[in-house]
């Protein structure tokens, strides 16, 4: 992978089943991989930056799970194993903010923000941590916050997202 770009924003487009539509159509005309996540359980661009290395890692030694890079890097950035599992970071009906993981492949260009902006309505806020929502979501218990403190929920999430190819 040569380049990955994490924007966050509202979607430009309202209706959920068209984004990932406009996702798709875009990913497929420019060549890279987009993927499109539920911004409140992105944990930092660390956190998807190392998902979508191990999941094209997995592509390129043919161990991936998922046929689509674009939903193995969610699978690899929800710690889990199971594509339908992972689903819970994505865009569903309820979101309101997403993140967007735009990351290139043999040489592909990143698109450029004429084309991103018809997906998503950058905000400049970046990820925006909420530790209640994220120790629900990667199964994050009370004993390991009081063992390693609040502030280490992201190498948490990372250590789930490393954890996904022991898993069986």
């Amino acid at each position: 992978m040569s380049d990955i770009r994490l924007l966050f924003g509202t979607p430009a487009i309202k209706d959920r089943d068209k984004l990932i539509s406009a996702v798709r159509e875009l990913s497929a005309a420019s060549g890279c991989i987009i993927q499109a996540f539920d911004a409140d359980l992105v944990v930092s661009e660390r956190h998807i930056r190392f998902a979508a290395e191990k999941a094209l890692e997995a592509f390129s030694r043919e161990r991936n799970i998922a046929k689509d890079p674009g939903m193995e890097i969610m699978r690899y950035a929800s710690g889990e194993r199971q594509i339908e599992r992972a689903f819970f970071m994505g865009v569903g009906p309820g979101t309101g903010r997403i993140a967007l993981a735009v990351a290139t492949a043999n040489g592909t260009r990143l698109p450029d923000e004429e084309e991103l902006s018809r997906l998503i309505r950058p905000d400049g806020m970046g990820a925006r941590l909420s530790p209640s929502a994220v120790m629900k979501a990667f199964n994050i218990s009370e004993t390991e916050i009081s063992l390693v403190g609040e502030q280490r929920i992201e190498d948490l999430v990372i250590e789930r997202v490393a954890l996904v190819d022991t898993y069986h």
